[in-house]
């Protein structure tokens, strides 16, 4: 295909189109696939469908709190969150259990979303697929085309049934007309299932996070007088996080602060970190505020452990660094070794290492730093994934 050509197609490719997307709950904070579905809800109409969930509820208060979260949002219906991308919260045990529970379980979710299409006279539809528990309902809506949109090895997060999600995605992908991965080793793993995988890896909402470079930016109370220097990480404390790599820094800069910026997990045990007395856990913040936060930060962390969950991810918070003008320090994983820019460690003593050399050579935010990464836009991202849906719905003989 000519460039002109591909140029042609990516103009208009997913245009016109009703998408029914199933993926984690709108609310939350903005992950990928929050910005990709923004993008294309300015010219296709979206019907976001929140989470169904990829493990079994506990009996602790978080997924106590999570279900009667679901059962209010669940009675104000269809909720336009904004123009052309409307929110259902649909009620739906996850798929796990016994055959019969997941029977029942498909079809409750199945006339949930189909009266919902109803509602807003969706015709054609694309379903596109963030989460393997759509398996059961994907393909059965009278789509015209099936995506399947994997940013993650869901198999390998800690609090769900590998084996169940490991089949409810192998079905998926046989039954999607394509697949879009976020990473390399996602993409070759994907491609043996279904031939007709690519590969799209995140983009960065530069415009937003470059504001940690504006000298009209105001870094927020809760860190503007901690003393410096100030070692940061925003994101989820999760069992993936390298607690001995943020210990081994605040210990190594006692005059200054480690600060972590978001929530811990429920499974995650943090007490560790709170003990050291320069790690700050300010807890999760709004989004709007982040460039405020990394404008305090001298030097942003991506301490993840290695193992075949984090093998396959593509850390969207390392761009986010990135574009706000910031050093990285960051464990070894091949997607960060794909972007570049950031300096790498392998052990906690190495952190330490790559610390100090980042504090001795300009730190904090840098705008210079943060146009490395400006071509790495949400807006190119979505470009590229139109050309891909494009060539594939021509490939089957659909219509765009």
């Amino acid at each position: 295909m000519r460039r002109s050509e591909e140029m042609d197609l990516s103009k208009r490719a997913l245009r016109g189109r009703d998408l029914v997307v199933f993926s984690n709950d709108w609310d939350g904070d903005p992950l990928s696939k929050v910005h990709i579905m923004r993008i294309l809800s300015r010219d296709n109409r979206v019907l976001w469908v929140n989470s169904i969930g990829n493990r079994a509820p506990k009996a602790n208060a978080h997924d106590a709190q999570r279900i009667i979260k679901k059962l209010k949002t669940f009675t104000q219906g269809i909720r336009e969150v904004e123009p052309n991308l409307h929110v259902l919260a649909p009620l739906a045990i996850p798929f796990y259990g016994s055959e019969t529970v997941r029977q029942a379980n498909r079809h409750l979710l199945r006339l949930q979303v189909l009266r919902a299409m109803k509602q807003l006279k969706f015709e054609r539809p694309i379903s596109w697929s963030f989460l393997p528990a759509s398996a059961p309902v994907s393909g059965t809506l009278g789509e015209d085309f099936v995506v399947y949109h994997c940013v993650d090895e869901f198999s390998a997060f800690s609090d769900t049934n590998g084996k169940h999600i490991a089949e409810l995605e192998e079905r998926l992908l046989r039954r999607a007309d394509m697949c879009i991965t976020s990473a390399e080793r996602l993409y070759e793993n994907k491609k043996r299932m279904n031939p007709r995988t690519v590969l799209v890896r995140h983009g960065t909402d530069h415009a937003h996070f470059v504001k940690a470079c504006d000298p009209a930016t105001k870094i927020p109370e809760d860190i503007a007088k901690l003393p410096k220097p100030i070692i940061g990480f925003f994101g989820l404390v999760a069992d993936w996080i390298d607690q001995d790599a943020i210990i081994a820094c605040a210990k190594a800069h006692p005059e200054g602060s480690v600060v972590i910026v978001g929530k811990t997990t429920p499974d995650c045990d943090d007490s560790r970190l709170r003990a050291v007395p320069n790690i700050h856990m300010l807890g999760r913040k709004p989004y709007a505020d982040l460039p405020g936060y990394n404008k305090a930060f001298d030097v942003a962390l991506n301490p993840f452990v290695i193992n075949e969950l984090t093998l396959n991810s593509n850390p969207l918070k390392v761009r986010e660094y990135l574009a706000s003008g910031l050093p990285v320090v960051s464990s070894d994983l091949p997607e960060v070794r794909k972007v570049g820019l950031c300096r790498i460690a392998t052990t906690p003593e190495d952190y330490v290492k790559q610390v100090n050399a980042a504090l001795a050579d300009n730190p904090g935010p840098n705008r210079e730093r943060a146009e490395k990464i400006f071509h790495e836009s949400w807006e190119a991202r979505v470009t590229e994934i139109r050309q891909h849906v494009g060539e594939a719905m021509l490939a089957a003989g659909k219509k765009l």
